[in-house]
């Protein structure tokens, strides 16, 4: 606290919050509950709809922590680093 009364609160850091990790953990609760994680997703990326996303294992809420031009630029980022490998 500082001698206002004021406390500053720093956000706790998901070790699981970044893009990559998130977009494997949907990718898998897609598969899991039966879907196709590549069509789904991209349903999701075109409309902006996260019903296309499963709730399942919590995906939705965490694909929705992300923007969707965040998510296109690690889709995009992986596929060039595949390219070079």
């Amino acid at each position: 606290m500082d001698m206002n009364g004021t406390t500053k609160f720093s956000p706790i850091v998901d070790a699981g919050s970044d893009a990559s990790s998130i977009l494997a953990h949907v990718y898998r609760a897609l598969q899991a509950k039966g879907y196709d994680p590549v069509t789904q997703l991209t349903g999701y990326l075109i409309s902006g709809d996260p019903t296309y996303v499963t709730s399942y294992a919590q995906a939705r809420s965490m694909i929705c922590r992300l923007e969707r031009d965040e998510i296109m630029e690690e889709l995009v980022r992986a596929y060039l680093q595949g390219l070079d490998g």
